[in-house]
């Protein structure tokens, strides 16, 4: 629910099988069809050339002279942006750390791999086309000329870096197609819900420039035959687009369902037809599927330390008994199902359960669900943890949470006969060597891993039930995607900070949480930048998913609030701003949301129907 973009940390892939980098079996499967591909690197080069050209003809020309017009400026803008939708289907898939000079968040970023070594961790500045749209709207204060001739001459030169690189760029069609479809995904949960123009809303235009593209590059894969079915669906979509341009009252979840969805299995049906060998990603999007609300879309396993950390039944099966045995903890009293109830979707009911030796001292946060807790990278809501075995560990050796020795666990387990049975069938190929501490963890990591369950009446309803939700819920789906900016920091369909439609990297936001009701003080925990140590991550916490939300009150990192009522009520009023609470680095948009009592309704009736089915 923001204006401004989230604060995201970029994945340090080397250490997770989520890595975009293919294992490339076969020479012609790499190189596509010659000249299809060579048509279409060089249509995608020459929308390069004119980006780069418009910008310094026009957009920059506009904003240098001595008496400018503004509204001249922000048309030149606009345009500069449609220009850049042409091409966003091919440069984010196939250079992506070029292509977020020229449209990245306009926060600093930070990599996952710093974490490794915190005192080397620096924000990486922000620039492109969201940074020149807030010097742009929605007041353009001329006085930052110069600051803003400078960006654009960084836009140039970036976008001149794409140029070189697609001059000599192979490409291949299997990978085309797989990008072509990520567009989709990207329009979906990105495109149509102002997420990278925040200001401007120029959204359903941009959606379906964007599809234009598509429209243009995917009749070099139908053949002869030019009127199939995906190229009518993809007609009738952006018609779609154009007949309804306006952000408020868009219907995103008719466009979905009715054009979207179709369109995405059409390219995968293409996908299936290329001739040559599978060659497949390791990533948490499968990518295989048809749409992104398929029953088997996300791979659960993708953030695991390695393909020997993957989840099996008897891991699962292993780490569930370990989860509910207190005697892992070193008090013998408390257990992971302490403070993770399934009744309460894995929550505890509390503001902060309690320090363990000292009833009268609570835990620093508030205890978060681990439904689908796999699917998102970094855990806890300091993000510290960079995989749940991890996490698994920080808990278990925590003297406030259970104060456990993992020499004294491995002990526990190996001297009873059903633990070692079970851990035998878990981890054959280690069995002989004993039991050791990655067994221990990536045991109840599997278990939580298990939870994953995407299977609300929301997912229904995207899979084609039309009657899984009611007409309020459709309403307050629309508004959560749209007007009250929900999805620009819950990415649909998973509702966290996995960021869409690669699912690589995870948000955290500053949204200036109060220490309490009482009064608006801010609380004073500085969440990530306690691990990371950079001052724009000051009060910035992990954004967790709102799948069960209804179950796992009160809310926010520290509890502060008791109902979603409340929560909303924060959010409407622009977060800790709206609250009198100056907080320069807030991600959260400061301005009001003004929904009215009976859209905040209809947003949480939507909320509720994230429920998952047992």
């Amino acid at each position: 629910m923001r204006s401004k973009t989230g604060i995201v940390t970029v994945l340090f892939t080397g250490l997770f099988v989520a890595s975009f980098t293919p294992s490339y079996k076969d020479h012609t499967a790499q190189v596509g069809s010659a000249p299809r591909v060579r048509k279409i690197q060089r249509a995608v080069s020459g929308q390069l050339v004119s980006f780069r050209n418009y910008i310094n003809d026009t957009l920059l020309a506009e904003v240098s002279k001595t008496n400018v017009d503004t509204q001249a400026v922000r048309r030149a803008f606009l345009s500069s942006r449609l220009l850049f939708k042409k091409f966003e289907w091919a440069v984010t898939y196939f250079a992506a750390d070029l292509t977020e000079r020229l449209n990245g968040p306009p926060v600093p970023e930070i990599e996952n791999a710093d974490l490794l070594d915190p005192s080397l961790a620096r924000g990486i500045d922000p620039m492109g086309l969201q940074v020149i749209e807030e010097w742009l709207f929605p007041v353009y204060d001329t006085a930052g000329k110069e600051a803003l001739v400078s960006e654009i001459g960084h836009l140039i030169t970036n976008t001149e870096y794409l140029i070189a690189y697609f001059a000599d760029q192979p490409l291949a069609d299997w990978r085309i197609l797989d990008a072509a479809k990520l567009e989709v995904f990207r329009i979906i949960t990105l495109g149509i819900t102002g997420f990278d123009n925040a200001r401007s809303l120029n959204s359903m235009e941009e959606a379906a420039a964007a599809l234009k593209s598509l429209r243009e590059m995917i009749p070099y894969y139908t053949g002869k035959s030019k009127e199939t079915d995906l190229i009518k669906d993809l007609d009738s979509a952006i018609g779609y687009l154009q007949r309804h341009p306006d952000f408020a009252t868009f219907d995103r979840a008719t466009f979905i369902t009715r054009f979207a969805n179709k369109i995405s299995a059409g390219i995968a049906q293409l996908e299936q037809g290329l001739p040559g060998p599978g060659i497949k990603y390791n990533r948490m999007l499968r990518q295989d599927i048809n749409t992104l609300f398929d029953t088997n879309a996300f791979n659960a396993d993708a953030f695991s330390p390695g393909p020997e950390f993957r989840t099996t039944t008897a891991k699962a099966g292993l780490g569930e008994k370990l989860f509910y045995d207190a005697a892992l903890s070193g008090t013998g009293k408390r257990s992971c199902a302490s403070c993770h109830r399934p009744d309460l979707a894995f929550t505890d009911g509390l503001v902060k359960h309690a320090d363990m030796h000292n009833p009268a001292k609570l835990l620093k946060r508030n205890a978060p669900t681990l439904l689908n807790a796999a699917l998102q990278s970094n855990y806890f809501y300091d993000m510290r943890a960079l995989t749940l075995e991890d996490q698994v560990r920080d808990v278990l050796h925590n003297k406030a949470e259970m104060d456990g020795s993992m020499d004294a666990v491995i002990r526990y387990v190996s001297a009873n006969g059903v633990y070692r049975s079970l851990f035998a069938k878990a981890f054959p190929v280690t069995a002989e060597k004993g039991i050791g501490p990655d067994e221990v963890t990536n045991a109840i990591a599997a278990f939580i891993r298990s939870l994953t369950k995407l299977n609300s009446r929301f997912d229904a309803y995207m899979r084609g039930d039309e009657r899984a939700l009611s007409t309020r819920e459709l309403k307050g789906f629309n508004l959560f995607m749209g007007k009250a900016k929900c999805a620009t920091c819950h990415f649909m369909p998973l509702f966290n900070g996995s960021m869409p439609p690669k699912y690589v990297v995870s948000e955290t936001e500053v949204l200036g949480v109060p220490a309490s009701l009482a009064d608006a003080t801010l609380d004073p925990d500085l969440g990530y930048y306690d691990v990371i140590g950079v001052d724009a991550y000051k009060y910035a916490f992990k954004v967790p998913t709102l799948r069960n939300i209804s179950k796992t009150a009160p809310y926010m990192h520290n509890g502060v609030y008791q109902s979603l009522d409340q929560v909303m009520e924060f959010y409407n009023n622009g977060g800790g701003a709206g609250l009198g609470i100056h907080l320069p680095n807030q991600t959260l948009s400061e301005e009001k949301l003004r929904l009215t009592e009976k859209e905040k309704e209809d947003i949480i009736a939507f909320i509720r129907s994230l429920e998952s089915k047992e």
